[in-house]
């Protein structure tokens, strides 16, 4: 079992920056690839970003590619998402979540794939 806890989550103006955490507990949080997602009202949850185990790896959603950055500190047991020029379409529920692999230098971008998940954190961009 692992337990994730978001944070960072807020109100900002478009083109503000905020930076998510989610800290791990409960297992080795380094055999974790581990993603972000998000879901707005109305629309089904999509990947963000993700992360392989060893940090190496690492995917961006077109929407934010250059904007976002998915970071991880196993020593921390913490993953982080730096948000940079933020939009009102980012306007979202953030989602951490940690995705039990074998492989270290692999993700998955589903949400079925992806074992463990945070409660949330909001992210409300105004214009």
């Amino acid at each position: 079992q692992v337990q994730l806890v978001e944070s960072g989550g807020g109100l900002v103006q478009a083109g503000d920056s905020l930076r998510l955490s989610c800290a791990a507990s409960g297992r080795t949080f380094s055999n974790y690839a581990m993603g972000w997602f998000r879901q707005a009202p109305g629309k089904e949850r999509e990947i963000v970003a993700a992360l392989s185990r060893n940090g190496g790896s690492t995917y961006y959603a077109d929407s934010v590619k250059g904007r976002f950055t998915i970071s991880r500190d196993n020593a921390k047991n913490t993953v982080y998402l730096q948000m940079n020029s933020l939009k009102p379409e980012d306007t979202a529920v953030y989602y951490c979540a940690a995705d039990r692999t074998y492989f270290t230098d692999s993700y998955n971008h589903e949400p079925n794939e992806y074992d463990y998940w945070g409660q949330g954190t909001q992210v409300t961009v105004s214009s």
